[in-house]
């Protein structure tokens, strides 16, 4: 009886598990246009907020455009960026040396969720 409940449990353990599947980060994979359709405070936050910003990573810089201010909309200078151990560094314009760091939570073709520093999180969709 023992070992149909513990391979009942293993089986359960590897379907669950498989759904869970992300993409790796890499620089290949991470090229192209990415649309952030919201960001939201935390994993567990209800409210999401809308975002209307695309962001564009070409060889080993980041443009983000589209990035609405006082009725008008302007695109930031492009800054460089590294992905490091599965984790995405985009540099801070104006301050040398300083990233804003991010964690993959999921990764495929055609979505990316991020994860910032202090828990917030980035929803995009590749364009």
């Amino acid at each position: 009886m023992k070992i149909i409940n513990v391979a009942a449990i293993l089986s359960s353990i590897l379907i669950f598990s498989s759904n869970a599947y992300t993409e790796p980060l890499t620089n290949q994979n991470i090229q192209g246009t990415w649309a952030l359709e919201y960001t939201k405070k935390s994993e567990k936050s209800e409210e999401l907020i809308p975002r209307e910003d695309t962001w564009v990573f070409t060889d080993r810089t980041v443009t983000i455009k589209n990035i609405p201010r006082e009725g008008s909309y302007y695109d930031q200078l492009p800054v460089n960026y590294e992905v490091e151990n599965d984790k995405l560094k985009v540099a801070i314009l104006g301050r040398s040396g300083k990233f804003d760091n991010f964690s993959v939570l999921n990764k495929d073709e055609k979505n990316m969720t991020l994860k910032a520093r202090f828990g917030d999180i980035y929803q995009f969709i590749k364009k």
